[in-house]
């Protein structure tokens, strides 16, 4: 059943990187666009008036563009007007703060839902105060990417303490999964300001598609799908393809599959496999549109999700919602979402012999595999629609509506 919000009301959207109209693959566009526009649209549907302010990151855009589901998207000018990683817009901040105060000053929102840690500098530099609640969702949190990538993390030396800082001005914090949940109390965020609302995914667009499997004859489909960055563990994947025999392995991600000569990440994985003697087993098919990937996720035998790190990772449930179940990591949302021995198995996210000796043993048994992905499909649709997941945010913010801090005291 639909959450029906007590009364519209005008939602600002802060995504400075992460434009709900990009197309996916780029190395900053992703989980966190799908993630803005879906939530955005879903909300305008419900008849809110939604505004989502991104940064301007290309000469030729207009300042304005209203999609069809009806939110405004406003294109925000702050530093150059062309592409700049994320990790470098810091300076970028104080401008786009500025020109959000300008823009509320007359007409404040009646809630600020900021994406991204620097998202959340801007809408705090930004609201009228007091007043107007801030809602922040990091989508990934510093602490945890400098854990795992140490001096290879680009992050601004000052992430971490700005995010502490956001943390504790802020309304609520919106965490996507259980694990995000502790370490953010461990950054200092009081646990009672935190809730819990996952990621989702589009279920009728994510569903199993007719045709799409294989013969039984052909050899069994290992299938990995994401930003071809070190993180997300393909080379992982490939080294267990040398102990899982009449198998193969696609890699779907980075650039289309003419351009992937040129990716160094492509190239590392292409070394990889040649090294380990299933070169001729492994794929790299390039980006896969949206349109394409539902076709491609059901016509896997298995889909192995096996980052090094995930703050909620949109894979799993997108090939739970192709009935195809998943070998994942344990780590991050996944711990959530894919549950071992129902829909799929979870694995160390370490090196070691785990991960081949699980595929093996669920390519073995083709009835388990379709068990394992009628469950997955059923555990999406009971928690992880699109829908759900509005009801769960429309909650947060009406929650932030009717407290006596907006009547005029302190947030």
């Amino acid at each position: 059943m639909k959450h029906t919000p007590a009364a519209a009301g005008h939602i600002a959207m802060v995504s400075e990187h992460a434009s709900p109209l990009a197309a996916l693959g780029g190395p900053d566009a992703g989980g966190q666009n799908v993630y803005v526009a879906e939530l955005a649209g879903r909300l305008a549907r419900r008849g809110h008036r939604v505004t989502v302010y991104t940064r301007r990151d290309g000469p030729d855009l207009p300042s304005r563009v209203r999609t069809r589901d009806g939110v405004l998207v406003v294109h925000v000018p702050a530093g150059p007007p062309g592409p700049v990683p994320k990790d470098e817009l810091l300076p970028c901040i104080p401008e786009f703060g500025a020109f959000l105060a300008a823009c509320w000053a007359a007409e404040p929102p009646d809630v600020v839902h900021a994406h991204f840690w620097m998202s959340g500098m801007a809408a705090l530099a930004g609201v009228p105060r007091p007043g107007v609640p801030v809602v922040q969702t990091y989508h990934a949190l510093g602490t945890v990417k400098k854990r795992h990538q140490k001096a290879a993390d680009t992050s601004p030396p000052e992430r971490a303490r700005i995010e502490r800082a956001i943390g504790r001005e802020v309304s609520t914090v919106v965490a996507t999964c259980a694990e995000e949940v502790l370490e953010l109390t461990a950054m200092g965020v009081p646990r009672e300001r935190i809730r819990v609302v996952p990621c989702g995914v589009d279920t009728d667009h994510f569903a199993p598609v007719p045709g799409a499997a294989r013969p039984a004859s052909a050899p069994r489909r290992l299938l990995a799908v994401g930003r071809l960055v070190p993180r997300k563990g393909f080379d992982r994947a490939i080294r267990a393809l040398a102990d899982i025999p009449g198998a193969e392995l696609l890699i779907a991600g980075g650039p289309e599959q003419a351009l992937l000569f040129a990716d160094p990440e492509a190239e590392r994985l292409r070394k990889i496999a040649e090294e380990y003697g299933v070169a001729d087993r492994v794929t790299l098919v390039g980006g896969v549109s949206r349109d394409d990937m539902p076709r491609l996720m059901s016509g896997a035998d298995l889909v192995l999700s096996t980052p090094r790190y995930e703050p909620f990772g949109i894979v799993p449930i997108e090939a739970m919602a192709c009935r195809t179940p998943v070998v994942a990591t344990a780590v991050g949302g996944q711990l959530d979402t894919v549950v071992h021995g129902v829909t799929g198995a979870l694995v160390p996210a370490g090196e070691g012999p785990e991960l081949s000796a699980v595929v093996r043993e669920l390519l073995a048994d083709r009835g388990r595999l379709a068990r394992l992905g009628e469950a997955g499909r059923e555990r999406v649709l009971a928690r992880y629609t699109w829908d759900r997941v509005t009801d769960g945010v429309a909650r947060v913010y009406e929650g932030l509506r009717s407290a006596p801090s907006l009547s005029g005291g302190a947030r």
